[in-house]
């Protein structure tokens, strides 16, 4: 059984560095790509405040298609370059959004989504896997600390994923 950890850290770095380490110890040993996407998901999700989405969009070799999230239903498939979500893929940069309604074709999955961050998912290939996404309903949620963290916590999931 695993037990989310959260609320042990005053400041955000600290949380990160709390979640990095509990992903780091549930992604260990096991192989399944969905089975460790949906667990990173859950944590992410569930130990963080304010967001009201938290997923991944994995690529087929042509869009970006949901996988495993938390949150409420999603759009299904997003092309390179559209949205938050394609710009990350296509640049294979984090778009970090303060302000989702000033980021020029923003798709509007859920409309309570006011802010966003969108790490890219690169494997040591180089091939990309696909995109982790987490929406909050607030405005400027998300600030270059979160941006740190969330690529540190997507640093290990693509470790668990390049076994």
């Amino acid at each position: 059984m695993f037990e989310i950890k959260s609320g042990l850290a005053a400041s955000k770095p600290e949380q990160y560095a709390d979640l990095v380490a509990q992903a780091r110890g549930m992604l260990a040993g096991e192989p399944s790509l969905i089975a460790n996407a949906a667990n990173f998901a859950a944590l992410v999700f569930h130990s963080l405040p304010d967001f009201n989405w938290a997923g991944f969009y994995l690529y087929d070799g042509k869009e970006l298609v949901v996988g495993p999230f938390q949150g409420k239903p999603a759009c299904i498939r997003i092309a390179l370059g559209r949205g938050v979500c394609g710009t990350a893929a296509q640049t294979r940069q984090t778009q970090l959004v303060r302000d989702v309604n000033s980021f020029d074709g923003h798709i509007a999955c859920d409309a309570a989504s006011q802010s966003e961050i969108v790490v890219p998912l690169v494997k040591a290939d180089g091939a990309l896997l696909g995109v982790w996404d987490v929406d909050s309903p607030s405005i400027g949620r998300f600030d270059e600390e979160d941006r740190a963290g969330m690529e540190a916590l997507c640093a290990v999931f693509m470790e668990a994923v390049d076994k």
